[in-house]
């Protein structure tokens, strides 16, 4: 594993540091120079314009995209909507803060940072503010905590960020060795949703400091993308639902 600057600099917020470079710009580097084959990121963290020469080999199977609250063991019990005026909820994203600021204005956003250990540790400590904090449902899944999670936030009233619960493997676009070994991890649905949803963002020019938020589904061929920006203060918003018909092989490799 490698670190980058993004992983190091924790006392301060990720709008304020910098865009999603900020995680990968030293990992590309080593792929560009052949230290390694190929890079596995959260396809949340990945940049929607790759650097010269380089390519998105898969997106594996996405694991639940939606945000989860894990409530502080005095709060145990309740959701978002029952904590007391004036709760304190630690976050590091825009995104949630806006939508926390217009559905649930009666809470207080902190910022939070570093990884899963680090932030389950802040809301523990029983000197600390936090009565609860908001992750991504699939890391605390992919890290066997999903017995924390007090609340899953529905795609309806929240949002999730883009390519959120899926992992992208970046890798050369000419090493042909390298996209061939990663076809097997190729997951069609997921690939289809994430590429749509990373367009949207990239259309808007947004990135990790911008409250861009998006959900998608694919049913019997119709793919479904709903997006939305808000203001910082989330009393501002501009939400829209586009649907695309897609003409994929069937089972047995015909066209419909």
């Amino acid at each position: 594993t490698m670190s980058t600057k993004g992983d190091k600099i924790l006392d301060i917020s990720l709008p304020k540091i910098g865009e999603k470079a900020l995680f990968t710009q030293e990992l590309e580097s080593a792929l560009e120079h052949g230290r390694v084959d190929f890079l596995v990121h959260s396809l949340k963290d990945l940049p929607t314009t790759l650097p010269d020469g380089m390519a998105l080999g898969a997106v594996m199977e996405r694991e639940d995209p939606r945000d989860a609250v894990v409530m502080s063991k005095k709060m145990l019990g309740k959701t978002l909507k029952t904590l007391p005026e004036g709760s304190i909820i630690g976050t590091s994203s825009l995104r949630r803060s806006a939508q926390l600021a217009r559905n649930l204005p009666h809470l207080k956003v902190q910022s939070i940072r570093g990884n899963l250990n680090t932030r389950l540790k802040k809301l523990d400590d029983e000197e600390g503010p936090f009565a609860a904090i908001i992750l991504a449902a699939a890391g605390l899944k992919r890290m066997g905590w999903e017995d924390r999670i007090s609340q899953f936030l529905e795609p309806e009233d929240n949002l999730y960020a883009v390519g959120q619960g899926a992992l992208g493997i970046e890798c050369r676009e000419d090493d042909r060795k390298i996209l061939s070994l990663l076809e097997p991890l190729y997951d069609v649905e997921s690939t289809l949703r994430c590429v749509c949803e990373r367009s949207f963002l990239k259309t808007l020019g947004g990135g990790c400091s911008a409250p861009v938020a998006v959900s998608s589904s694919l049913k019997d061929k119709l793919l479904t993308i709903t997006g939305a920006v808000w203001s910082l203060d989330g009393q501002t918003t501009v939400t829209d639902t586009k649907e695309k018909k897609l003409y994929l092989p069937d089972d047995d490799g015909e066209p419909p």
